[in-house]
């Protein structure tokens, strides 16, 4: 496999897109649904030419073949930059690989095509004939309706060599050129293939492929170097010209301090580039001088704001020691330097703009008077080019024939409002990855991450398109096969499956904790009322030590599987932390209930008040089986030295606030030291206790890097909780805890900076300490029982959480300390299919089939919103384990191809990749949910017999079609020959891929 791109020959291409419309009603995979049709009749008018839409792909991966831009006008591009070129070209130019990462905020290591100049320019001349086709075609407009941009660098040396020369030149006018004459000639001959596109069309396609111009120069360019080359450009070239600028102009203090206060303090610039580039002052006086030309010659210059912000590479993002940040990150910057040049000229500046562009900032950029308006991260995630067409249909009633200059009062506010936005804050999304640890299959790979980043992998997006339809007894019916406490979870589940949902990389989690309390409001008594305690299906018993989440959990699916199963503790009553711990403003006693009532209709057995010694020996001269889920319920140790016996611990004083109902006593200041769940709910709870005036939260690093849910972060500061930042907690002495200041130090993978102590002091006024690091187990009590232990003093269990003592299990807490509920019930799942199994019993954990309309979740790709309301949340659900083509949306390329196969699939949706239009750019990696990368699991079309033989890659090459004679690398890496309709060694599912494209996609081969 090479990571050099193949061009389509212009033929090919026309019988490709002609083909691929009438059998599929799609262009390289953009289906007909998602083409923008401007349906108003608006539009703006940029260098006295109309654009029926302001928007475009950023000079990138996205505008560097014919077929990208295809796809984007497609889409409602209207305004194409087109890639970069500059003097070193072809074989000369070295791009690392991968070179792109749009995980969140995206990052590349490109500089420009990383095809020849001439190259390079027969894409673009071949694009600029298919547009024209393509919008007579489609019936998108009756005159050119769009516009191309060029962009060169990067000194005024190379774009004076013979070779940018010749390329301007011919982009001034292409009537000349080979390929120009090509294309033409190739029309002529095929006219006879379109209803729309006459002979006279094509005559009168202009040779002028641009009249516009944009500068990229290096980092480190001289403002003299910059000014000279757009004098060249207005003087000698005609052109108008837009100079690429930076945010290094905003000076390191303003972005780094930006950055920061917006999450995104892991990111490490380079402080050489903020002294090096082009000083702002230096640029304004360069502008203004530039504009008077400008003006005399009857042109416009203007500026492209802004180009990528240099970062290093500390987390081996990309290869290399310095990458390119893009994406939501940019746009507080990049708006901001707009705002403070658009004030410096009283808004009689000319700004395109590029920086964090997408659907939720597009329409506010454009008010300010701003535009054209281009992108590149936000169409390299989810949804790909079809992003393109919400954005042209969001914006189009705001055209305006002729722009008018800059608000700059509106800028103003908009770069103010930018830096608080979410859609631009790290919090929107802070998981630092979706990937799962699941290999990427080479056929059936559609998967739902919410499902498998579920611990109980539960059926999410069955449930959730049943609730979407208001089908509550069968999604409570789903969500009740894998889920022992629905009430309990959908109430306080800390949700992991929502870190996993695709429309993270879209716009937020679909809230599907949410969704599952729907139906357990509208469904679970009814429920329960229908069960029916199973029969017993076998002599043995069972006995479960513990009646917290992860005890009832064990109990009710072994006894709803016909095992006699009788639960013991302690406690006067079940549920555990959840019901003697956990303050009810966060969960309802009416909730806890629900569950509780469930389990009991199963017919488990419970014996409560048990004052006993755990024996393992005694308990199994009674029972076969012994699952011990008691639990983690001693105090947490921390390094504190405590005069006064101030300090107590967060589980204790929950339970006795609880039992108390709230009457106890605390002072009027206190300290909760921690930053999970639990600190948050001791410092709500001590906020209620009468007589306490103030409550601070200590935490050794900042509230970014707190393990607690964000949503429970956010409700401690709504209730006047102090959060005190960067503090490691010393001593207690006479009212004052003693602190020692942190500072925050390097990133480790997952982007958690290590916290580092300073040596200065501070003191915090408390009159009581709630230490809510960790509860410890018991384990003395399990070495008396002669079980196994770690060096970490945790039960030796294995993956089936048998201990060494045969048939003695330890679930929840009590396996590796403090847990979750939802991780107590996947214990328990363990658990009852081991014993099932043991016994020889079937499992009734079943996957539910589901039904689903294909055309709804395709119409629902490329579609951004934020959340509304809960009833309509289903409906942005995209069912990820019935489509994902993610490898698809995000190839810029279209390199990967969703086909529709027969044969022994479990989907009739596969992937296959075009090694030809594939240059390794790395981006179906990132966005893949599972481990690997599809252009090179996948099954490879390839486009030579030299290419299969120099890739690794598994897949095929078509030496004759007619005859169905192949070459081809199996699944297991051997090269043969291979003849349609005969026996070979190869896999069923390659031969109906094969047949398929073959019968079906005969026109990508």
């Amino acid at each position: 496999m090479s990571d050099k791109m193949q061009r389509i020959p212009f033929e090919k291409m026309l019988t490709w897109i002609t083909k691929e419309l009438k059998e599929k009603e799609s262009i390289f995979g953009v289906h007909k649904d998602k083409f923008y049709y401007n349906e108003t009749g608006k539009s703006i008018t940029l260098f006295n030419k109309k654009l029926a839409s302001p928007l475009g792909p950023a000079a990138g991966p996205n505008s560097q073949l014919a077929q990208n831009i295809v796809c984007s006008y497609l889409t409602g591009s209207r305004f194409i930059e087109l890639k970069t070129v500059q003097v070193i070209d072809g074989e000369d130019i070295t791009v690392a690989k991968p070179c792109i990462n749009a995980q969140d905020e995206g990052y590349n290591v490109e500089w420009s095509t990383e095809l020849k100049v001439s190259e390079a320019f027969d894409e673009y001349v071949k694009a600029w004939f298919l547009l024209h086709v393509l919008m007579k075609e489609l019936k998108f407009d009756k005159e050119r309706d769009f516009m191309f941009n060029m962009s060169v660098g990067y000194d005024l040396k190379g774009i004076k060599s013979p070779k940018i020369d010749a390329y301007i030149e011919g982009m001034r006018n292409a009537s000349s050129t080979e390929i120009w004459r090509e294309c033409k000639e190739t029309l002529l001959s095929h006219i006879d293939m379109f209803d729309e596109f006459t002979k006279e069309d094509l005559e009168d396609i202009s040779p002028i492929i641009c009249s516009s111009i944009t500068i990229s120069t290096l980092h480190g360019c001289p403002a003299n170097e910059i000014e000279g080359i757009a004098s060249y450009f207005l003087e000698e070239k005609g052109l108008y010209t837009y100079i690429k600028m930076n945010p290094t102009l905003l000076g390191e203090k303003f972005v780094r301090e930006t950055l920061i206060d917006m999450g995104y303090d892991y990111i490490v610039l380079n402080g050489e580039h903020f002294i090096n580039d082009l000083q702002y002052s230096d640029g304004v006086t360069m502008l203004k001088r530039l504009k008077m030309l400008a003006k005399k010659l009857k042109l416009e210059i203007g500026v492209k704001l802004t180009n990528t912000l240099p970062t290093k590479i500390i987390n081996n993002e990309l290869p290399g020691e310095e990458m390119y940040m893009s994406g939501r990150a940019l746009f507080p910057l990049s708006i901001s330097l707009a705002s403070k040049l658009a004030k410096e000229f009283d808004g009689d500046l000319q700004i395109s703009y590029s920086g964090g562009a997408d659907f939720f900032n597009i329409d506010k950029i454009l008010s300010t008077g701003i535009s054209p308006i281009t992108f590149a991260t936000s169409i390299l995630k989810p949804g790909g080019y079809e992003r393109i067409t919400q954005m042209a249909k969001k914006v189009e009633k705001q055209l305006d024939c002729k722009l008018s200059g800059i608000n700059i009062e509106i800028l103003e506010d908009l770069a103010k409002q930018a830096i608080n936005d979410k859609h631009y804050r790290k919090e929107l999304r802070l998981v630092n990855s979706r990937k799962l640890n699941s290999n990427l299959k080479v056929y059936d790979c559609a998967i739902a991450p919410c499902t498998k980043g579920c611990p109980i992998n539960q059926q999410i997006p069955q449930y959730v398109v049943l609730v979407g339809e208001k089908k509550y007894d069968e999604a409570f019916s789903v969500i009740a096969i894998d889920n022992a406490l629905p009430a309990i979870t959908a109430t306080i589940c800390n949700h992991k499956c929502q870190s996993k949902c695709t429309r993270l990389d879209y716009d937020e989690s679909v809230l599907i904790r949410d969704l599952k309390k729907i139906a357990v409001l509208n469904a679970q008594d009814k429920f329960t009322l229908a069960i029916k305690s199973a029969d017993i299906r076998t002599g043995k018993k069972v006995v479960v030590i513990g009646a917290g989440p992860a005890g009832l959990s064990t109990a009710l699916f072994l006894r709803r599987n016909g095992v006699d199963v009788t639960v013991r503790d302690k406690k006067e009553s079940a549920m555990g932390v959840v019901e003697h711990v956990i303050p009810e403003f966060r969960i309802s006693s009416e909730m806890i209930k629900k569950d509780f009532e469930m389990i009991k209709k199963q017919g488990v057995k419970f014996e409560f008040s048990i004052d006993e010694n755990l024996s393992l020996n005694e308990l199994k001269k009674e029972y076969d089986y012994v699952v011990l889920a008691i639990g983690a319920w001693k105090p947490g140790k921390i390094s504190l030295s405590d005069c006064e016996n101030k300090a107590i611990s967060a589980i204790s004083f929950l339970e006795k606030y609880k039992k108390q109902k709230g009457k106890i006593s605390l002072g009027k200041n206190v300290c909760v030291i921690g930053g999970g769940n639990v600190a948050m709910d001791a410092a709500r709870v001590a906020k209620r206790v009468s007589g306490v005036e103030k409550v601070s939260i200590i935490y050794r690093r900042t509230k970014k890097y707190m393990p607690a849910d964000n949503e429970e972060i956010e409700l401690v500061i709504s209730e006047g909780i102090l959060l005190k930042e960067l503090l490691s907690p010393i001593s207690i002495k006479d009212g004052k805890l003693t602190c020692e200041k942190m500072i925050l130090g390097d990133s480790d993978a997952s982007l958690r900076r290590s916290s580092i102590g300073t040596g200065e002091i501070t003191m915090v006024d408390t009159d009581t300490v709630i230490i809510a690091t960790g509860e410890k187990i018991d384990s003395h009590l399990l070495r008396q029982n002669e079980m196994n232990l770690d060096s970490n003093n945790f039960p030796i269990v294995n993956e089936k959480l048998e201990t060494n003592i045969a048939n003695v299990y330890v679930i929840g807490d009590l396996k590796k300390g403090p847990s979750t509920i939802v991780n107590a019930i996947a214990d328990a799942k363990t658990v009852t299919k081991d014993i099932l199994i043991k016994e020889g019993l079937s499992s009734d954990f079943k996957l539910k089939s589901s039904c689903f309309n294909e055309k709804i979740l395709y119409d629902r790709k490329g579609i951004l919103e934020d959340p509304k309301s809960i009833e309509k949340e289903a409906g942005r659900c995209l069912s990820c384990n019935k489509i994902c083509e993610l490898c698809v949306d995000v190839c810029p390329n279209r390199a990967n191809v969703a086909i529709k196969v027969n044969g022994d699939f479990a989907s009739t949706h596969q992937i296959v990749h075009l090694d030809g239009m594939c240059n390794e750019c790395g981006n179906c990696g990132i966005f893949c949910p599972h481990k690997g990368n599809p252009y090179k699991d996948k099954i490879t079309v390839f486009w030579s017999k030299e290419e299969l033989e120099n890739s690794e890659n598994k897949g095929f090459f078509i030496e004759n079609i007619k005859k169905g004679i192949c070459l081809i690398r199996t699944e297991e890496g051997r090269i043969i020959n291979y003849t349609i309709g005969k026996d070979t060694a190869i896999s069923k599912e390659m031969v109906s891929v094969i047949q398929t494209c073959i019968d079906k996609y005969d026109y990508m081969l």
